[in-house]
This record gives C-alpha cells, structure tokens and sequence, in this order.
C-alpha cells in the first residue's frame, strides 16, 4: 500500500511547500528591515552630538516585527522537518518505527499549533476595538458579540501603532503553520505505511 491518497498528498505539499517558502522569505525580508532599522537607530544614538537622533520607537518596531517573523519562519521550518529532534536512540529502530515515532511527534505539534494559532486569534480579536456603529467592520463585530463600545484600540507607546496589527500577522503564519502541521500529520503517516524511513 502507497498510503491514503499519495498523489494528493504530494501536490498539497507543493502548494505548501509554495506558500510556506514566500512566508519566510517575507519573514527575512522583515529581519533584515528590522537589523536596518536597529544600525540606524545606534548610529543615531552614537552620534546625538552631530545632530543625528535614534530611530523613533525602535523598540516597538523590532518588538513587533520579531514576533510576526517567528511565525513566518514556522511554516518553512516544518515542512521541512527542521524542528529539533532527539535521536539518540531513534537509529536502533527500523525505519517502519522511526516513521511511526515521526507521525506521533507531527500529530502533537499539529495539535499545539492550532491551539496556538487559536489563542493568537482571541488574542487579536482582544485588541481589536470597533464601535458597533462602525458602517465598514462594527456591523460584523456587533453580530459575532465582540463589539464593544467602550473599548479603545491598545497601541504601541510611542508609535501608536495599534496592538492587534501585530497579532493578526502573526496569525496568518500561526494558522499556515498549523495548517503545515496538519499536512505532515498526513504526509508522516503516509511514510508509516509505506514503511519509509525519515
């Protein structure tokens, strides 16, 4: 047996493989603004005697464009089995088992990733603010009960970029990683039944 629908399996990994690689690249792209926007800012500091200053709100800035790089990088990570793995006894065992130890290790990161990916998006809607009388987003927010119109929108200090911008980014990775996850789930399965090794 080839395992549960192998062509099906290999096209979606291609499409993930696809959007999990422009995701990361996207997240280096930000690491490297981030590392830019650090230099400037030192030099800055170094140099307030010449009239030079640091970036203004640095710190919010490579506080947020961290975060929303990890879970960029997340999705790449996994499909390419780059996670850390302990394999101190996993070469004494045949290659059925060392698939089967695979599955099981994908099955638990598919359930903490969504469970994360979850907690990011409660988290955002909590950052979140709209007046129910918003005409473009209150409407929405009024019928699922989110909606309150005593909230103000959390910002960055000195910035007042809003909060939950960050968040919704950082969502988007959190659910391609969680979506990553649920495909290796089947994709280690698959070489379980096969019989392959890692």
């Amino acid at each position: 047996m080839q395992g549960i629908l192998p062509g099906a399996e290999a096209r979606a990994g291609a499409i993930l493989k696809t959007g999990a690689k422009l995701l990361a690249l996207f997240g280096g792209v930000l690491l490297a603004a981030i590392a830019l926007v650090t230099v400037v800012s030192v030099v800055g500091r170094a140099l307030v005697a010449y009239g030079f200053s640091p970036v203004k709100g640095d710190f919010e800035l490579v506080q947020l464009g961290c975060a929303i790089a990890v879970f960029s990088f997340l999705p790449w990570c996994q499909i390419n089995r780059g996670h850390v793995t302990v394999d101190l006894l996993a070469d004494q065992f045949s290659p059925r088992v060392k698939s089967a130890l695979g599955f099981l290790g994908n099955v638990l990161l598919a359930i903490v990733s969504v469970i994360v990916a979850r907690m990011l998006w409660f988290g955002m809607l909590d950052k979140f603010c709209a007046d129910p009388k918003d005409p473009v987003v209150g409407w929405l927010w009024s019928a699922l009960g989110i909606a309150d119109q005593y909230c103000w929108v959390e910002a960055t200090y000195e910035l007042q970029i809003p909060a939950w911008w960050g968040y919704a980014l950082a969502t988007v990775g959190a659910w391609v990683f969680a979506l990553v996850c649920l495909y290796t789930v089947w994709r280690s399965l698959n070489e379980t039944i096969r019989g392959d090794g890692l």
